[in-house]
């Protein structure tokens, strides 16, 4: 009898102590769209700089206005705007800040994602305001008179109930590819849009923003590629468009102009002794835009980048060959 009350009780403290072993999380991995991964729990991963989702991003130490327009392709003023913010230096750690225009993600993309969703799923979509369809008329319209009403039994009466209704031509049931086509139209109409705007980029003509030698090319160390020059020596707009940003308020680049081209490309140049032109400026191809220096820089050279989306991509797959 002791002994059985022993192992009873050793099965009670076996149990107690299960229920109070602390237990570890396992790692949780959130798989996003565009195949980035960001991993929450025990383990931790280091983003990229990028906007936080809906067009902000999360300002960050040692990040200034001035390069975060870079980063992101846009004018500093625009995010000043965007933001309502009373000083372009006037930003802190932690402090979340629109990227992207207010309106950017909405109009001709919004209405062709909700075609494609109409479209494959067969689902026809209406407007709040447009009449019913003839599908919910019908199904109201099925009985053409009460059969609720009481009789006495007999084979006449039976026989009647037993009877399908007569079909009415409110019954007929209507086709919504006329529904379906509307949003497929959109999605047709969007694709043109698309298009354009990649041979907007097609259609920028480059040119060699300084004459010299090439010392330093694109890779993972640098954002582009560097021109040994003497002091003084011209810079010129490697392409036409308008004068985004004229100034020394982002480090490492020195004297730096920025020239957008389109909607998406845009171009660099750094470490500039003087600079001739100023910001909302238009200016053409070669052009004269600033004087070679060594402005944040051990020696005199231009550093040239052209930047799409943003981000910085190789600048001799843009430029003529010498």
């Amino acid at each position: 009898m002791k002994k059985t009350r022993f192992i009873a009780l050793g099965v009670m403290i076996a149990t107690l102590a299960a229920c109070t072993t602390p237990r570890t999380p396992a790692p949780v991995v959130e798989r996003r769209s565009g195949g980035s991964v960001a991993t929450t729990g025990t383990a931790t991963a280091e983003a990229p700089r990028a906007a936080d989702g809906h067009g902000s991003y999360t300002v960050k130490q040692g990040d200034t206005l001035y390069r975060i327009a870079l980063e992101f392709g846009q004018s500093y003023r625009d995010i000043v705007t965007w933001n309502k913010l009373e000083n372009a230096n006037d930003i802190k750690v932690g402090q979340v800040l629109r990227v992207q225009p207010p309106d950017a993600g909405s109009g001709a993309a919004g209405g062709a994602q909700m075609a494609s969703v109409a479209t494959s799923s067969g689902v026809e979509v209406r407007s709040l305001g447009s009449a019913p369809t003839a599908a919910a008329g019908g199904s109201a319209a099925n009985k053409s008179g009460p059969r609720g009403d009481k009789r006495p039994y007999s084979d006449a009466a039976l026989a009647e109930l037993q009877k399908p209704d007569a079909p009415s031509s409110s019954d007929t049931p209507k086709t919504v590819a006329p529904a379906v086509a509307a949003p497929a139209a959109a999605v047709a109409a969007s694709t043109p849009a698309a298009s354009a705007a990649s041979g907007d980029e097609d259609k920028v003509d480059w040119m060699w923003p300084a004459e010299g030698k090439q010392v330093g090319a694109f890779d993972q160390g640098k954002k582009g590629i560097d021109i040994a020059g003497k002091s003084g020596q011209s810079v010129v707009a490697a392409a036409g468009g308008k004068v985004m940003y004229a100034g020394s308020g982002i480090r490492g680049y020195g004297n730096l102009v920025i020239i957008k081209h389109t909607s998406s490309l845009l171009s660099a140049y750094a470490h500039n002794k003087t600079i001739l032109v100023k910001e909302g400026q238009t200016v053409s191809k070669g052009q004269k835009i600033a004087e070679m220096g060594n402005s944040d820089s051990d020696v005199v050279k231009l550093h040239f980048e052209i930047r799409q989306q943003g981000k910085p991509v190789d600048p001799s797959k843009f430029l003529p060959n010498r």
